[in-house]
């Protein structure tokens, strides 16, 4: 494992302003997210509502990222992310104010979550497509993809922590009022970064046009529509099952917000070390095989997970899930972002978004609904089971004996090279 390959990324000056902004930002955010779904739980007591929590922010991904894919393909990509920043920063700082004038709805916060839902919507296709601008070497295309997402992992190891710690201590107001200022390091940030210029379309088509262009090209190309598949059956019935955490924390281990927050950080360091290993891989020909295996390492440890009565034993199998769960999403992002041409990556990111965040939604709901006739265990261990199903489903697609290779390619009336995906 060599790890240079991971870090050299950050050679380049504008990614590392982007990565630092972003950081800073999802930190706030992942504070945020988890103070929201302690309060609905412990307003609720209720696996369900937690789970329509997750629903409320995400679920408009499902619906509305394809056209957020088309917006990133058609305009300009700076002002959209700093379009949606803003709207995320208004979210946050109006959650904030509600909750510290004693406004404590249920409501109130699932009405915010699907305003932050939106937004999210319309960023996810424009950043995640914004890092083949910013890095110079084509060469580091796939370890900036998998430092973008050990980004959300590191975020989402160091966020839920400081929450439970905050929450435990000051209130979850705090963890509110963190998230609306950490927008401001993100704003600065892509004001200092250099993007590339502008080229505004001689013509452009109709979005209904972009929509069924992007959709057809998806279809057609195997590499990308079997990795759309795979990613939507794992989000739907699998990585729900950190709907079930808050009922694990409070009502089998007796734990608080700390608690809560010191099972999503194991799961959270599971994931970025799991990002930093993929980060380091040289061949990108070998993330099938290790997606493979990830698959049943995660199958494993949920089904092992659902038996474990003893609360570190319990952190320690968070992180061993942490680490099968977060290697899924950016092995599938860098096979769908190394294999789609320039013009349409907007559109083939929007629809791995609805993939993958827009199924989480629908999959909470259901796991929420589930644990209400059968225990929480027992959902974490169909769960573990269905992870292997999956896996030993997707054997001959990921283990066979093609294998990626990059290329480089010269795009039409584009003089940047693109990433494009042989076979031999």
């Amino acid at each position: 494992m060599n790890f240079a390959n991971a870090f050299r990324v950050f050679k380049s000056r504008d990614y590392r302003l982007f990565f630092t902004g972003q950081l800073i930002s999802r930190i706030g955010m992942w504070m945020q997210r988890t103070a929201v779904i302690w309060v609905i739980y412990s307003m609720t007591n209720s696996v369900l509502m937690v789970g329509v929590a997750t629903f409320a922010e995400q679920f408009p991904s499902f619906l509305l990222s394809p056209a957020g894919g088309i917006t990133a393909d058609r305009y300009n990509r700076y002002k959209i992310l700093m379009a949606t920043q803003l709207i995320s920063a208004l979210q946050a700082v109006l959650l904030t104010a509600f909750y510290m004038y004693g406004y404590h709805s249920v409501a109130l916060l699932l009405g915010l979550s699907l305003m932050l839902g939106i937004a999210n919507a319309y960023d996810i296709p424009a950043r995640q497509a914004m890092v083949n601008d910013l890095v110079k070497s084509k060469d580091d295309l796939p370890a900036a993809i998998a430092m973008n997402s050990s980004l959300n992992n590191l975020t989402r190891l160091l966020g839920p922590a400081l929450a439970g710690i905050v929450i435990a201590n000051y209130g979850a107001a705090i963890c509110f009022g963190s998230n609306a200022i950490s927008f401001i390091a993100v704003i600065i940030c892509l004001n200092m970064i250099r993007f590339p210029i502008y080229k505004t379309p001689l013509k452009r088509k109709k979005p209904w046009t972009d929509f069924k262009e992007g959709f057809y090209y998806m279809k057609k190309e195997p590499e990308i529509s079997r990795t759309l598949l795979l990613c939507s059956l794992v989000s739907f019935f699998v990585i729900t099952y950190n709907t079930l955490q808050p009922y694990f924390a409070k009502t089998v281990f007796h734990g608080d917000a700390a608690t809560y927050g010191y099972m999503n950080a194991a799961a959270g360091l599971g994931a970025f070390t799991s990002t930093l290993f993929i980060a380091s891989q040289k061949k990108t020909g070998n993330l099938k095989t290790i997606l493979f295996f990830n698959l049943l390492l995660l199958g494993s440890g949920l089904i092992a997970m659902s038996f474990v009565k003893v609360l570190p034993v319990f952190i320690l199998f968070c992180f061993i899930c942490g680490f099968g769960t977060m290697s899924i999403m950016p092995i599938c992002n860098t096979i769908i972002q190394t294999v789609s041409v320039a013009e349409m990556r907007g559109r083939v990111i929007g629809f791995f978004a609805m993939a993958t965040l827009g199924t989480l939604p629908l999959g909470s709901l259901v796991i929420g609904w589930l644990s209400k006739y059968i225990s929480a265990q027992h959902c974490q261990l169909g769960q573990g089971i269905l992870c292997l199903i999956i896996g030993l489903f997707f054997y001959r697609f990921l283990m066979g004996k093609k294998k990626m290779e990059v290329n480089d390619e010269v795009i039409n009336n584009q003089n940047k090279e693109e990433i494009v995906l042989t076979h031999k």
